[in-house]
């Protein structure tokens, strides 16, 4: 998938179908003249449905196509003849899918199995005929309901991305390249920072056939939470993820300082996020020699409260080891 085809964010506007209005009508045939009520109801109006597809990994079949509408219900007829329901209109979405509205900013709803459909907007219900007014009283009712307008919404559709592995770190510390060593995902890799504008996501082959999902968000820079650099758009989508592993190079000037600022901003955004499976891994780890590598060591073991271990994606370093811890956190 390529970067411009990848769309997180949506606006959209939907609108569902009005109830058919109920008929009325006095039942008349040969031989009976002053035959009964029996004026049937309208239909139902059409409902807009949001379906989770776990085919879907973008909204960007909804890039073009924002507004919707369906159909209303038809009317009522004669010897109690329903009208017919107005047609439904379903919109797939992939899962991770969070949808608000737009005037209250609230969230309706959030679609995270596949073939989970929801309602967004409820079809105006059809309007009663008249035989359902007749009484003793008044036995020809010369009335009946008028089908109720169906529903105007305008939403926001929000992706975030469902992986078992977030990969969390600054600009250029080797995210992308530690998805392209460890996956079949081809993302960009550049020596220059913000490489990465949009998620990447690369399936994990494990031992004996199994596998695992990991995540490639953008990388972090100081004041994110507040919207600086890609701020808000990219740290939505390490709510979703299991373990957030936390990617520092090896020629960082204070690997602990650089975790700290880390876990600030993602404190920042939404508190929640400390209560995730953290792991640290130490990236580029073939700039040290094994000196300075025991020395790093015995500095970060004082220092560093969470599991940590030197990998290096150009010389495939650490990364077996980096699977089984992973998978070992995934299954606790």
């Amino acid at each position: 998938m390529t970067e411009g085809n990848f769309v997180d964010y949506i606006k959209m506007y939907v609108c569902s179908g009005n109830g058919g209005k109920g008929s009325v009508h006095l039942h008349r045939e040969k031989y009976i003249t002053k035959g009964g009520p029996d004026g049937g109801d309208g239909g139902r109006g059409g409902h807009i449905i949001l379906k989770g597809n776990q085919n879907l990994w973008t909204l960007h079949h909804l890039k073009f196509k924002k507004h919707f509408r369906a159909g209303h219900g038809g009317h009522g007829s004669k010897s109690r003849s329903t009208g017919a329901d107005g047609t439904d209109v379903y919109v797939e979405v992939p899962l991770g899918t969070v949808v608000k509205d737009n005037e209250t900013n609230n969230m309706l709803f959030e679609i995270t199995t596949h073939g989970q459909e929801v309602v967004l907007c409820q079809g105006g219900i059809g309007g009663r005929g008249n035989w359902h007014f007749k009484s003793s009283t008044n036995q020809t009712p010369r009335y009946a309901q008028p089908g109720i307008p169906g529903e105007e919404k305008n939403v926001t559709i929000e992706l975030k991305i469902l992986a078992d592995v977030g990969l969390v770190g600054f600009p250029n510390a080797g995210k992308s390249t530690l998805l392209s060593v460890i996956t079949a995902a081809k993302p960009k890799i550049a020596d220059y920072e913000f490489t990465t504008l949009k998620p990447n996501l690369g399936i994990v082959d494990y031992r004996d056939y199994q596998s695992f999902v990991m995540a490639d968000i953008p990388g972090i820079i100081e004041g994110a939470a507040e919207g600086k650099g890609l701020g808000h758009y990219f740290l939505r989508h390490i709510e979703r993820n299991s373990i957030l592993l936390f990617l520092i190079p090896a020629d960082a000037n204070d690997i602990k300082k650089n975790y700290d600022i880390l876990l600030d901003e993602l404190k920042r955004y939404n508190p929640e996020m400390l209560d995730k499976e953290r792991l640290v891994a130490i990236s580029k780890s073939d700039l040290l020699d094994n000196e300075l590598q025991t020395e790093l060591k015995a500095e970060l073991d004082k220092v560093l409260p969470v599991e940590y271990l030197f990998i290096s994606s150009v010389t495939q370093t650490g990364i077996m080891a980096l699977k089984d811890l992973l998978w070992e956190q995934l299954n606790k």
